[in-house]
């Protein structure tokens, strides 16, 4: 049975064999600590019996106005653990979270233009590809934000797919 709960400070030592995967970001320390501090209901582990990690999300949420939304960092599942419906439930958590208590108008995360496997999954949770970040991985592959119109945004708006590609500089940050 998998338990989802609230990723807490000793998980970060506990989480390295999920990040091995080589589409898998990893941040340093405190990075995560920060996402734990600022963001904790966007910060969400699954475990399988004994304690084992099969995966987390993490996120946030962030903007003004109608760019108020709900971000995905980092969503990954061990290998040993995929094709089970984990990252649907990790990321249905953190849609309902935003939707439900933040209010927001959509959730984004960006990928790599590389990984057809993540974007097929994502496509299928109701994401669309809003526009293409020109070298947003390491200033060599080009990266996808993509987008999930929420309950607020009635008219999707915020899925509304830009026409040309965007720089990293052009990125709004908060």
């Amino acid at each position: 049975m998998t338990t989802i709960r609230r990723f807490c400070c000793d998980d970060l030592l506990r989480f390295s064999s999920v990040n091995l995967d080589h589409l898998t970001e990893t941040f340093n320390m405190s990075f995560y600590m920060t996402y734990l501090a600022r963001w904790p209901d966007y910060f969400h582990v699954a475990e399988a019996p004994g304690n084992r990690v099969m995966g987390y999300i993490m996120g946030k949420v962030e903007g003004q106005g109608e760019s108020w939304h709900g971000h995905v960092t980092a969503v990954t599942v061990a290998p040993e653990f995929r094709r089970q419906q984990l990252a649907k439930k990790l990321m249905n958590l953190l849609e309902d979270i935003s939707d439900k208590i933040d209010k927001a108008y959509f959730v984004d995360l960006f990928v790599r233009a590389s990984n057809i496997p993540a974007i097929k999954m994502y496509e299928k949770l109701g994401y669309v590809i809003y526009r293409r970040v020109l070298r947003y991985y390491s200033g060599e592959e080009d990266g996808l934000d993509m987008r999930k119109a929420l309950s607020r945004d009635v008219e999707k708006k915020s899925i509304i797919p830009l026409k040309r590609p965007v720089t990293p500089d052009e990125l709004e940050y908060d």
